[in-house]
């Protein structure tokens, strides 16, 4: 009994090592794209914005989306070894799985035609016909999760620092909390496949959205 408590309890430290690890690998390209190279891009000539979606946006894009995959996955070997069913933790797996969706079916497709437009535009050839719009795609989506990551991050963490209704199984907590929180979670992913960017158009129109949401939805948790 003792030898199986020992195992499952090192498979829970290195699936959480591992989780954590991949999630800084995917959330810190996330931030790179978003808060660096975007900002590079508004700046960059021609030249070198082709030049820097050839070469380096494919190597960053491959670490990225795998990134997402390893973290994805070992967060959910880690809910089921753990028994995890906290309100507040299945509000981050909720978030995180939009975002890892984002990655795979919105932001890599999306970005594969940018790639190949640019190469066929250093070729001599003409852009790809549905670039700028797969690029406004990727580009609304990538800032959706940029939105997404605060509030997934905190709602992760609460499930071992902070009590309260956070702390409550999922099937106790509030009807009417549960349907605000995910019902405005469900409106700001489809506003992140269908909309605009809005008020997370700009670097810090994002950041501050990102906290004011994290906020929003823990008051929802706790007071309604």
């Amino acid at each position: 009994m003792e030898f199986a408590l020992l195992s499952q309890n090192s498979l829970a430290f290195l699936l959480r090592w591992v989780h954590l690890l991949a999630g800084m690998i995917w959330v810190g390209l996330l931030y790179y794209f978003n808060f660096i190279q975007g900002e590079y891009f508004k700046e960059a000539d021609s030249g070198a914005k082709s030049d820097v979606i050839q070469k380096l946006v494919p190597d960053a894009l491959w670490w990225f989306r795998w990134g997402a995959v390893f973290t994805f996955l070992s967060g959910i070997f880690l809910l089921h070894i753990m028994h995890l069913s906290g309100t507040g933790i299945m509000i981050g797996v909720t978030m995180g799985t939009i975002m890892f969706i984002n990655v795979w079916l919105i932001i890599w497709p999306n970005q594969k035609i940018v790639i190949a437009s640019a190469k066929q535009v250093a070729g001599g050839g003409e852009a790809l016909p549905g670039a700028a719009v797969a690029l406004g795609k990727a580009g609304l989506a990538s800032r959706t999760n940029t939105l997404f990551s605060a509030p997934m991050l905190f709602f992760m963490a609460s499930s071992s620092h902070l009590g309260g209704q956070l702390q409550t199984p999922l099937h106790s907590a509030s009807a009417a909390s549960l349907a605000a929180v995910f019902g405005l979670i469900a409106l700001l992913e489809l506003n992140g496949v269908f909309g605009k960017t809005g008020p997370i158009t700009s670097v810090k129109g994002v950041i501050a959205n990102g906290f004011v949401l994290t906020a929003v939805l823990y008051l929802l948790v706790e007071f309604l």
